[in-house]
């Protein structure tokens, strides 16, 4: 095997996860592979986390940006400029294990394996159990099922995210967790990377989607595997994380489904929704999720009615 390699991070207050994740990356096999460049991204953090990083034993870049410009934009700058056959785009909060890179590169390597364009390894909670790490396209009776809250009693509305038992072998996935990315770079060229109208989440969603379109394979390698948090950086941010992800999910609805699905769609997010994603609030007795429930429709609401930013 002989191939290059670039990692991108970004950071927003991640506190010590960051370091952990860079300590790990010095642990990781590294043989048979050139490591070319760790970028980190900081997006406007207040907790110095991205400070004071220099010395590790890493090829690291560091940009620091005055805003918050969000994942998919920030991914994109971590990623400009690169010349290595692949990419990483890795989580502040997860951590590598001693083959979580040298073995799926050496996946992509395989001649055989030539069509896979996107490769993810099964991600472990900080126990050691299996945590999300791939899921279904949200096709339209997918998210129908989420926001009317009859994913919930019925089986026969599939959920987005998989379950830890669906993916215990390795195998072609439509989409793996943008937690560990890793992705052939002349695909993401040709993409012309992440869209960046995706501020946070969904933007590997759609990327993998595209990249399904254009005749590539997105694959989760379940023999290898690295451990990820989850929430260290999008838990601190209250109702903008719902807001966000349901901007998001609107998005990616009007770039990708058709007018009748995308008008029902917005329908039920701005009507059923809010009053389901309330009903399960009060039966977990969760005061914080009800109120930041109505906070994101309320901001979701100005946002596309108000301001009418559609595009």
């Amino acid at each position: 095997m002989n191939c290059s390699l670039d990692i991108v991070i970004v950071n927003w207050n991640s506190g010590e996860r960051l370091r952990a994740c860079l300590a790990s990356i010095i642990k990781a096999d590294q043989s048979n592979y050139l490591l070319n460049r760790v970028t980190i991204v900081d997006n406007a953090s207040e907790d110095a986390s991205a400070v004071g990083l220099r010395d590790l034993d890493l090829p690291l870049n560091i940009i620091t940006n005055n805003t918050n410009r969000g994942f998919a934009a920030a991914c994109n700058q971590g990623a400009s400029g690169s010349r290595s056959d692949y990419l990483l785009f890795l989580n502040p909060d997860t951590e590598l294990f001693l083959d979580s890179l040298i073995e799926p590169l050496r996946f992509m390597e395989m001649p055989e394996n030539a069509g896979v364009g996107i490769c993810g390894v099964k991600l472990l909670d900080e126990i050691g159990d299996p945590t999300t790490s791939c899921a279904r396209f949200p096709t339209p009776g997918i998210l129908f099922g989420k926001i009317t809250g009859l994913a919930k009693f019925s089986p026969y509305f599939k959920e987005h995210l998989m379950a830890a038992d669906e993916y215990m072998q390795s195998g072609f996935v439509d989409q793996v967790i943008g937690a560990f990315f890793l992705v052939r770079r002349k695909l993401y060229s040709e993409l012309n990377g992440f869209d960046e109208r995706f501020f946070v989440y969904f933007e590997e969603v759609d990327f993998s989607l595209r990249a399904k379109n254009a005749g590539y394979s997105s694959y989760l390698l379940a023999e290898s595997s690295a451990q990820h948090t989850g929430g260290v950086c999008s838990d601190q941010a209250g109702s903008n994380r719902l807001f966000y992800n349901l901007r998001s999910r609107i998005y990616f609805g009007l770039k990708h489904y058709s007018i009748a699905a995308n008008i029902l769609l917005i329908l039920l997010t701005l009507t059923i929704e809010p009053f389901s994603r309330s009903f399960w609030a009060i039966r977990q007795r969760s005061l914080p999720s009800i109120r930041d429930t109505f906070a994101a429709y309320g901001k979701l609401i100005t946002y596309f009615m108000v301001k009418r930013k559609w595009a």
